[in-house]
């Protein structure tokens, strides 16, 4: 077992945490491999695995999926239920002003929140896209990876957006240990070739903004594999 990623260490890592804090909170725009790596694809229904505040789960929704977004913090599904109504009345504002944007409207109807603990919780369907990001749970990593592919339904997508753990690498300001990332090559070996086509198996850096405006750069591993059967 991962040690310390409990429901009590994320409640008080949300509790705690500042909206300012480089990619880790509420007010955290959706990560950028969701869009690049799911663009291509037809929205059907999503599992959002570990939805923290729920920016890429709310995304995913206004461009048409059917979410359900799940996560073991009360804290931090209370955040991401606010963001979503602070969208719909966005949503409700263009509408009645007309604007383009109001074609993305219905983002709350195609929303469920979850609070589950993911290392022995399991949903009673399958997901035509199953995702994660930066999720850790109360159990191995590679384990848990294994354990959310199997959400998959034939012919969906699993898209898995880690820590990828290098020198003087920093996290997102909870300092993960090493045992909660996992390098690209571990996570597509554990993956059948004849049930599983590997499309990105990646480890990119990318750079955010942190207090200050200091620039923290940030390590990740980007795995994304389409589901044969």
């Amino acid at each position: 077992m991962t040690q310390g990623f409990d429901k009590d260490f994320w409640e008080r890592h949300w509790r705690e945490g500042r909206a300012g804090d480089p990619g880790s909170l509420g007010g955290h725009p959706p990560n950028p491999y969701l869009a690049s790596e799911t663009s291509g694809l037809t929205p059907g229904t999503a599992l959002d695995a570990g939805c923290g505040a729920g920016a890429e789960a709310i995304w995913l929704a206004s461009r048409g999926w059917h979410v359900t977004a799940a996560d073991i913090s009360s804290e931090a599904l209370a955040r991401a239920a606010e963001r979503a109504a602070t969208s719909a009345a966005l949503e409700d504002a263009a509408a009645s002003e007309g604007r383009e944007d109001a074609a993305m409207s219905g983002v709350s109807e195609r929303l469920q929140w979850v609070e589950a603990d993911l290392s022995s919780w399991s949903p009673d369907t399958r997901f035509d896209l199953v995702t994660t990001h930066y999720a850790h749970p109360a159990m191995p990593q590679l384990d848990f990876y294994d354990r959310i592919s199997e959400w998959v339904a034939p012919g969906g997508t699993l898209l898995i957006v880690g820590h990828l753990h290098t020198p003087g690498s920093t996290g997102h300001g909870h300092h993960p240990p090493a045992e909660a990332s996992a390098t690209s090559a571990a996570i597509t070996a554990r993956m059948d070739g004849a049930e599983w086509e590997i499309v990105t198996a990646e480890e990119r850096r990318r750079t955010l903004t942190g207090d200050g405006g200091r620039a923290v750069p940030l390590d990740d591993v980007v795995v994304r594999a389409s589901r044969r059967r």
